[in-house]
């Protein structure tokens, strides 16, 4: 017999990327910014590490939810660091505030764990070059990154040439500190938290516009944010209520930003819709709960919009999971940004399904689950890769496999959300 999931979940991690803009605009405005329900992950750790070693004066208080005030003097109040600038883990941390020190007076490297030290990053460089800094990667195009800055940059017009919003905000952050009016555009709209923001956007349209304007110099002045819970990690506990058909749950104050919830499109489209309820607006951002009551995933999910993709990137892997799952059956493609995150995830995935008796083709922009073989009940070691969202991914499954899934590395998993595991066995009724 399947578990049952239910209950009134308030205490969602809250937002990961909002939580990261939040400080990294705190630190270069003027006067004090509060910000209520800061994320307890590591990598939003790291990112309030990184600002301590440049001298930000930052106060923190509580565990989960946390409530964090920085103290900044503006856009160049920030002091060089004496040793390398730790991001850990976090790909945010590092190719945004990137985009801060490559206009500060002084000379930065930043450095990441071993798998944060492999992912690209000639993606930041090559723009930031542009703009007047003076910047340095491995012969890999990975951190370090070792940057010299230009107080004040070289404004720019420049087209990113990757569905990323880490890249748009990095040069977003990077333009406010330039002499000038740039403009920087994408072809397919990704999260826009950090226009909303800077107030470079009507937050009341649902579409990002095709060219951002920032222009440089202006003081920003200090204010309070408030962080929803975050729309990445209510994807695993609707996840949890699809396979289990008959859960009950319904998830409090989740960013419903239209660039996050593809998401949910894409389980519309193959008939699972979740309910929104108690819509409503704060500091910009659209904020609701998600109803998930009966719940079923009958259709396979393809998938192979490109603006749904970069929409839901960091969905697709709990999404692959749940689709062989529930029907043994998923496509992918167009998906090769993948293959760039905390581990090569197409790669992680298959090689999980497979060993779970799933018949997987991978592809290089995705992959594809056709069917399945006989599973024993037997024991299944699942490589998580250190990756968060592998671990959570195959996290749910375990619930829903006839044989006993065992992770090589659950704690990871605190990099997003520090209490995943307690809080689904909180929530499971048997």
């Amino acid at each position: 017999m399947r578990p049952q999931f239910c209950g009134i979940v308030d205490a969602l991690p809250p937002d990961k990327s909002i939580s990261h803009r939040a400080a990294l605009i705190g630190a270069i405005s003027t006067g004090e910014t509060r910000i209520e329900n800061f994320s307890a992950s590591e990598d939003n750790q790291s990112t309030l590490s990184a600002l301590r070693q440049l001298g930000v004066f930052i106060h923190q208080e509580g565990s989960l939810m946390q409530t964090v005030s920085i103290r900044s003097n503006g856009l160049f109040d920030l002091k060089p660091s004496l040793s390398p600038i730790q991001c850990n883990n976090s790909g945010s941390t590092m190719r945004m505030l990137a985009g801060i020190l490559a206009a500060q007076p002084f000379c930065s490297t930043l450095v990441g764990d071993s798998s944060l030290m492999q992912r690209p990053m000639k993606r930041i460089a090559t723009p930031l070059a542009r703009m007047g800094a003076r910047l340095s990667l491995s012969e890999n195009d990975t951190a370090p990154i070792q940057i010299c800055g230009k107080k004040p940059l070289l404004p720019i017009v420049y087209h990113t040439p990757v569905a990323s919003a880490q890249v748009k905000s990095c040069l977003i952050l990077a333009a406010l500190h330039a002499d000038g009016t740039s403009e920087i555009s994408e072809s397919i709209p990704t999260r826009n938290h950090t226009e909303i923001m800077l107030g470079l956007i009507d937050p009341e349209h649902a579409q990002t516009p095709e060219k951002i304007t920032v222009h440089g110099l202006k003081p920003i002045e200090a204010k309070s944010f408030f962080i929803p819970s975050d729309a990445s990690a209510a994807c695993f506990l609707v996840a949890l209520a699809l396979l289990s058909r008959s859960s009950e749950l319904i998830l409090k104050h989740v960013c419903l930003n239209p660039t996050r919830t593809g998401f949910l499109t894409i389980l519309a489209r193959a008939g699972a819709t979740v309910r929104t309820e108690n819509v409503r607006n704060i500091g910009g951002e659209r904020i609701g709960d998600l109803v998930c009551t009966n719940l079923s995933l009958e259709t396979p999910l393809r998938i192979s919009d490109r603006a749904l993709i970069a929409n839901a990137i960091d969905e697709l892997p709990m999404l692959g999971v749940l689709s062989a799952l529930a029907t043994e059956e998923f496509e992918l493609h167009h998906a090769e940004e993948l293959r760039t995150k905390e581990c090569d995830r197409i790669a992680a995935l298959v090689l999980n399904l497979r060993a779970m008796g799933f018949l997987c083709e991978e592809f290089p922009d995705g992959f594809c689950v056709k069917g399945r073989t006989t599973t024993p009940n037997k024991l299944i070691h699942i490589k998580t890769f250190n990756d968060h969202r592998i671990a959570m991914s195959f996290g749910v499954a375990s619930y829903f496999s006839d044989a006993e899934l065992v992770l090589d590395d659950c704690n990871c998993t605190a990099i997003s959300f520090p209490n995943f595991f307690e809080l689904l066995d909180s929530l499971k009724h048997s």
